[in-house]
């Protein structure tokens, strides 16, 4: 199966669509660039912002590597390929396969036990999941962007809109569920609390918290800015790191 997963369809098909995305991006870089001139901007200062652009984009995109490693051994090379280069993002990705994985029966998400009807299952609730996101902007988006940006008393009192606390909220509910389930795998008995479970991801959801803490702490405190960029994938890198040590 992982063979046909690894296909030259797959790929050219796959492939078509990222260089299609691409495409339009140096499109859209290449008009950037001719507006910023047409409106008497420094070209030197432009050139400037492109090349640090590409550099800071290097190392956040080692985490959309790591992604694509991952989940290669069990769905192949280009599928998760085109999903995570277009609009896809590494936790959703490996989330929804397991689950989809799960619920066609498939005991864990490997080569070893996929199906042609497992892949299209998962691959097809891996799309349709995450497309309401545009979907959904393309109606609403105008509205929602006044509720981000909050009303003029909120941001004379220097308090956040609308959208700051509804993405904290949705972060406190992402990261609880996680550890939550952490807890819960290594915790359990009836009655008793019986110690049996695997503790490596609350090692790692620890470690990965101190290194992200370690990055706000040098870019709120010591004005390293630059770091913020840098600040997902390293966390990312040393908690890996910390997995295959422990």
């Amino acid at each position: 199966m992982i063979a046909q997963l690894n296909s030259m369809p797959l790929y050219l098909i796959c492939g078509g669509i990222v260089a299609f995305v691409a495409a339009v991006c140096v499109v859209f870089m290449v008009r950037a660039y001719k507006a910023g001139i047409a409106i008497g901007m420094d070209p030197v200062k432009l050139k400037r912002t492109l090349t640090s652009s590409v550099t800071f984009s290097i190392l956040p995109s080692v985490g959309i590597l790591l992604g694509v490693i991952a989940l290669s051994g069990s769905l192949g090379t280009p599928w998760p390929w085109l999903r995570l280069s277009v609009i896809g993002a590494l936790h959703y990705e490996t989330q929804v396969a397991q689950a989809a994985a799960e619920q066609v029966g498939l005991s864990t998400l490997s080569a070893s036990e996929m199906t042609p009807e497992a892949f299209s299952t998962i691959a097809l609730l891996m799309s349709v999941c995450i497309m309401w996101g545009m979907v959904l902007s393309f109606f609403f988006n105008k509205g929602y962007l006044k509720k981000l940006s909050g009303n003029t008393k909120e941001k004379k009192n220097g308090k956040g809109g609308f959208g700051d606390m509804a993405m904290a909220a949705m972060f406190i509910g992402l990261v609880s569920t996680y550890i939550g389930s952490y807890i819960g795998g290594f915790v359990s008995g009836k009655g008793v609390l019986t110690f049996q479970g695997d503790l490596t991801p609350i090692i790692v959801a620890f470690v990965s918290a101190l290194c992200m803490a370690g990055f706000i702490y040098l870019a709120e405190k010591k004005h390293m800015e630059w770091l913020e960029s840098f600040s997902i994938a390293g966390s990312m890198l040393v908690g890996m790191l910390a997995a295959i040590l422990f």
